[in-house]
């Protein structure tokens, strides 16, 4: 995969900081490293992070019902606009326990697979997809644990802009994957509804 045919320009990439790790890094996130800055942080390869936005997207497009979720603030945008594009289920703010298991709760939901940002955040999420078996997509920075997690996207799930270009890149090829759009150019969603300022 060269450059010219990653999902986004480089640059964009690069503007948004997805490339931006933390200081600390498990031994799993390791190979998604690239190098470590003279002040310690770590920086992904950008071209391994598009390569996994391009197989979560491929991966997420088979399911019916997504569902998007995530305590962080900064990411409440994000899944709106995600959820509108692919027909997700988002649930932004805390996260009720029972949501998953319990079948009694009002807000009990069945999906197919979960999408999360942060599994250190939003580990509520995770622990009620792995009681009903259901595969999860997370967004992983340098720091965080991979337990629990079938498909890592590494990438700064901390800054807003960082969180809202890979929703949108994801919105857009499950778009192209399901049949729903032709072209890049068909999906006319803007960075900015999805909280990229």
């Amino acid at each position: 995969m060269t450059e010219e045919n990653m999902l986004v320009e480089k640059t964009e990439y690069l503007t948004a900081g997805v490339h931006i790790g933390m200081k600390t890094c498990t031994p799993f996130m390791k190979k998604f490293v690239y190098k470590i800055r003279e002040d310690g942080m770590a920086v992904f390869n950008l071209k391994m992070v598009d390569e996994r936005i391009g197989k979560a997207s491929d991966f997420l497009s088979g399911f019916d019902k997504i569902l998007v979720a995530s305590r962080k603030n900064n990411a409440s945008e994000a899944l709106r606009e995600f959820s509108k594009h692919t027909g997700a289920n988002s649930m932004g703010g805390r996260f009720s326990p029972g949501t998953l298991t319990n079948p009694s709760y009002k807000d009990f939901y069945e999906p197919d697979v979960v999408l999360v940002v942060d599994p250190l955040v939003d580990e509520q999420v995770i622990k009620e997809a792995k009681k009903k078996r259901l595969p999860i997509v997370a967004l992983c920075d340098t720091f965080n644990s991979v337990k629990n997690i079938d498909l890592v996207i590494p990438c700064n799930n901390n800054g807003k802009k960082s969180i809202a270009l890979v929703f949108w890149i994801l919105a857009r090829e499950i778009m192209k994957k399901r049949g729903k759009i032709k072209k890049d150019s068909d999906f006319k969603a803007e960075l900015k509804e999805f909280g990229y300022e």
